[in-house]
C-alpha cells in the first residue's frame, strides 16, 4: 500500500532521511526531497565559488534619492533555537536623526548560511506587531546569502514612537550532525526623509494609522509571538480595547501554513482517506478558510494565497529564485470601520481566528491599524452586516487509489456603518466577494496527482463624507496554482520523481496592476531515500503597471544558475485580471 501512494510523501516528515528528528521540525516543509541535494553539484573546495545569492522576484520599492537615517536592530547567528525564546533587542528610534518626517521606512533581512538545513518559517515583531514572516533560504555547501526588503511604513506609528520597544525575532532551527546550516543574520531599518505631499485625511495613499494594535501572544515565549491553529474547530484570539476618539480601522492579518497543511490545496477529501485506510495522511479536502470573529460573529474571511516555501514540492526549483511569496509572505486587509460604532464603548472586546478544514498547524496573528480623530471622540453605529453562507460543492468520483475530485466555493460579505468625528459624519461600506475551484486527479494507482486550483476575490470599500466627493477603493485578486507530480519506482530502492508548478497572481487595487508569474519543472532521482541526482527549471514574469512608473522582469534559472534576467523600467503590458 505505501508504494502506491507515494506522491502523498512531500505531505509527509523527511523520517527516512533523519529517523532521529524530532518534532522540532513540524514547524515546517514536509517534502521528501529537500536539503538532501548532492554535494557534488558544489565545487570539491569550499572556498573557490562565491555564496549564492537567493531572491524572490517583486517590484524594488521606491525612495527618494536622498540618504537615510539607518539603524542595526539586531545582529544574531540562529543556530539552535527550536523550542527556545525568540531573539529579543531593544529598539528605539535613532535620536541622531534630525529628519522629523518620513517618506518612506524599509525594512532590511541579511542573512547568510551555509552547510545543510531545512528551510524555517520566521516573524520579525515589534512590541507584538508583526513587521515580517519570511522563509530561510536552504543553503549549499559553497554558502548563500539572501536579503529581503520590506516597505513597513505603514507601521510608522509604532517605529517614530520615542520609547524603548521590545524587538523579537524567532526562527525554531534546529542543528544536528546532518543538519549544520546556521543563519546569520542581520535586520536594519532605514528612514528616508519625507519629500511627498500628506494624503487626505481618511485616504488610503499617503495615509498611515496613528495607533497599532498587536493581536499576538505576549512574551515570554519559547515559539513564535503568532497564534497556532491545531484544527477547524480550534479558535485563538484575545481581549482588546480602543480608544475613544478612532475613526478609521484597518485588520491586517498574517497567514501561514504548516505540517499536515502546508500543502492544503493537494489534500484529498477525508472520504478517500477512510476509503483506503490512509488515515495517517492529510485530509479535509483542499478548500481553507481563515475566518475573523469579533465578539463571536464572522466579520471577515481570508482565502490565503498558495505560498511555496523553499523546501517544497522540488527544491531546485527556488534555487536561486524563490517562490512567490516565500520571503515576503502577503497579509490580508479587513475593514473594522463599519464596526466602529460597536467598538467605541469603551468596554473590552474580543477578536479571534479560525480556519475551516483546519489541520495542524496553522499560525496566524494580525494588527489593527486605528487612525484618530486628535480633536474629539469619536461616534458610530453598524447599519448592516450581511454574512452570506459559505457555499460549497465538491464532486468526487474514485476507484481505489485513482480518482478525479472537483472542489468549488462561494462566500459574500457586507458591511456599512457610520463614524462621526470632526471631520464629519462618514458612511463606510464594505465589501467582499470569495470563489473557489480546485479540480484533482490522482492516477497510476496513486503515484501521480495534479491539482488546478483559482482563488478570486473581490474586495470594494467606498466612504462617502458631507461636502466631498466619495471615495472608492476595489481591489481584484486572482490566485492561480497548477501541480503535476509523478512519482516511478526504478527498484533496489531507487525512485524517479517529475514535477511541475505553475504559480502566480494577477492584482488590480485603485491604477496599480500587478502579474506575477512562476513555472517549474523538473526531476529528482532518489536512492535510499537520498536525492543523487536533479534538476529544476524555474520562469518568471512579473510586471508592474502603476500610474506613474512601470516595471518588469524577466527571468530564468536552472540548478543555481541564472539563465537570463531581463529588467525594464519603461514597460507598457496590458493584461486582464
Amino acid at each position: 500500500m505505501a508504494s502506491s501512494v507515494l506522491p502523498f510523501l512531500f505531505f509527509l516528515l523527511l523520517l527516512f532521511l533523519n529517523p532521529g528528528f524530532s518534532q522540532a521540525n513540524l514547524h515546517h516543509s514536509k517534502t521528501l526531497l529537500r536539503s538532501t541535494l548532492p554535494s557534488q553539484q558544489s565545487p570539491t573546495d569550499d572556498t573557490i565559488a562565491p555564496p549564492t545569492l537567493f531572491f524572490e522576484v517583486t517590484k524594488p520599492i521606491s525612495v527618494p534619492h536622498t540618504k537615510p537615517c539607518s539603524l542595526t536592530v539586531l545582529h544574531h547567528d540562529f543556530g539552535y533555537t527550536y523550542g527556545k525564546s525568540p531573539v529579543l533587542a531593544n529598539y528605539t528610534f535613532p535620536h541622531d536623526c534630525s529628519f522629523q518626517e518620513f517618506s518612506r521606512i524599509v525594512l532590511e533581512w541579511n542573512a547568510t548560511c551555509k552547510g545543510r538545513q531545512f528551510d524555517r518559517i520566521f516573524g520579525v515583531w515589534l512590541s507584538g506587531v508583526e513587521l515580517l514572516r519570511s522563509c530561510t533560504a536552504e543553503p549549499r555547501p559553497t554558502g548563500i546569502v539572501w536579503s529581503v526588503k520590506k516597505d513597513v511604513t505603514k507601521y510608522s506609528s509604532l517605529l517614530l514612537m520615542n520609547k524603548t520597544q521590545t524587538f523579537s525575532v524567532y526562527i525554531g532551527n534546529l542543528i544536528d550532525e546532518t543538519y549544520t546550516g546556521v543563519y546569520h543574520v542581520n535586520v536594519s531599518l532605514y528612514f528616508y526623509p519625507a519629500v511627498e505631499k500628506k494624503g487626505d485625511v481618511g485616504s488610503e495613499t499617503g495615509s498611515k494609522a496613528d495607533l497599532i494594535i498587536p493581536f499576538s501572544r505576549d512574551l515570554p515565549l519559547k515559539d513564535g509571538l503568532w497564534f497556532e491553529i491545531q484544527n477547524s474547530t480550534d479558535v485563538k484570539g484575545k481581549e482588546f480595547e480602543i480608544p475613544r476618539n478612532v475613526y478609521k480601522a484597518v485588520l491586517e492579518v498574517y497567514v501561514s501554513f504548516h505540517e499536515k497543511d502546508e500543502f492544503w490545496y493537494g489534500n484529498p477529501p477525508t472520504e478517500y482517506i477512510v476509503a483506503n485506510n490512509l488515515t495517517d495522511f492529510p485530509g479535509n479536502g483542499p478548500f481553507r478558510e481563515v475566518l475573523v470573529s469579533l465578539d463571536g460573529e464572522h466579520i471577515g474571511a481570508i482565502w490565503p494565497f498558495t505560498v511555496v516555501y523553499t523546501g517544497g514540492i522540488n527544491p531546485l526549483f527556488w534555487r536561486p529564485i524563490s517562490a512567490i511569496g516565500s520571503f515576503d509572505l502577503p497579509t490580508y486587509d479587513i475593514e473594522i470601520t463599519p464596526f466602529l460604532g460597536k467598538l467605541l464603548d469603551g468596554k473590552s472586546h474580543n477578536l479571534s481566528f479560525s480556519v475551516t478544514n483546519a489541520l495542524n498547524v496553522w499560525y496566524i496573528d494580525a494588527n489593527l491599524h486605528l487612525w484618530l480623530d486628535c480633536n474629539s471622540k469619536t461616534k458610530g453605529k453598524l447599519l448592516h452586516h450581511n454574512i452570506g453562507p459559505l457555499v460549497v460543492s465538491s464532486v468526487t468520483d474514485f476507484h481505489g487509489l485513482d480518482g478525479k475530485f472537483v472542489t468549488k466555493a462561494t462566500r459574500s460579505i457586507s458591511s456599512t456603518g457610520w463614524i462621526k468625528s470632526s471631520y464629519g459624519k462618514i458612511t463606510t461600506i464594505s465589501t467582499q466577494d470569495l470563489s473557489y475551484r480546485n479540480s484533482m486527479v490522482m492516477a497510476k494507482d496513486g503515484n501521480l496527482q495534479t491539482v488546478n486550483q483559482k482563488i478570486r476575490f473581490n474586495n470594494r470599500i467606498h466612504s462617502n463624507m458631507p461636502g466631498s466627493s466619495p471615495k472608492s477603493k476595489k481591489t481584484l485578486k486572482r490566485f492561480l496554482f497548477n501541480m503535476y507530480y509523478d512519482y516511478s519506482n526504478q527498484g533496489n530502492g531507487a525512485s524517479l520523481t517529475v514535477a511541475n508548478v505553475t504559480l502566480g497572481f494577477n492584482e488590480k487595487r485603485l491604477k496599480d496592476k500587478v502579474r506575477n508569474l512562476q513555472k517549474g519543472n523538473g526531476l529528482m532521482a532518489v536512492k535510499d531515500n537520498l536525492v543523487v541526482n536533479g534538476v529544476g527549471n524555474t520562469s518568471q514574469m512579473y510586471i508592474y503597471n502603476g500610474p506613474k512608473s512601470c516595471y518588469s522582469r524577466d527571468v530564468s534559472s536552472s540548478n543555481y544558475t541564472i539563465l537570463h534576467d531581463k529588467v525594464r523600467k519603461n514597460c507598457k503590458t496590458s493584461f486582464g485580471i
